[in-house]
């Protein structure tokens, strides 16, 4: 009995654009997140009167942590990342303002900056870890 296999042609050396007009999203979506991220941040920092200055805020207090959570589990299949990294931004987050009460210095800009130095050396272990490896296999290690 002979098995047959489908050989499938890679395209890892071809890199071809999909045609069509939804070919390059996922990169516009992540940049405009990072962006609404980036003004929550600033503007709840800076103490605004804009009426975007809530949910943009919340919107980088929840997509912060879970981007750098995400970036992390990059094993799991695709649900379960997602699901693991919105469920690591609620702990975080949870964490930071329960912490911040115990110790009775609970402020909203104090809230944003510790989730993100939290997140950042999340997101810093994570590009640390790809450096070092990288760095191994140009080795031949």
């Amino acid at each position: 009995m002979q098995t047959l296999g489908i050989k499938r042609t890679s395209t890892a050396d071809t890199e071809q654009a999909r045609p069509g007009p939804g070919r390059d999203l996922s990169t516009l979506f992540a940049g405009a997140a990072v962006t609404i991220g980036a003004v929550g941040a600033v503007l709840a920092l800076t103490d605004s009167g804009s009426p975007l200055r809530g949910p943009f805020a919340l919107f980088f207090l929840f997509s912060a942590p879970a981007s750098a959570i995400a970036a992390a589990l990059r094993g799991l299949d695709p649900y379960g990342r997602v699901l693991a990294s919105v469920a690591g931004a609620v702990v975080v987050d949870m964490l930071v303002a329960q912490g911040m009460l115990a110790v009775h210095r609970w402020s909203i800009d104090g809230g944003i900056v510790a989730v993100a130095v939290i997140s950042g050396l999340t997101a810093l272990s994570v590009f640390m870890r790809h450096m070092r490896r990288r760095t191994t296999a140009d080795k031949g290690v």
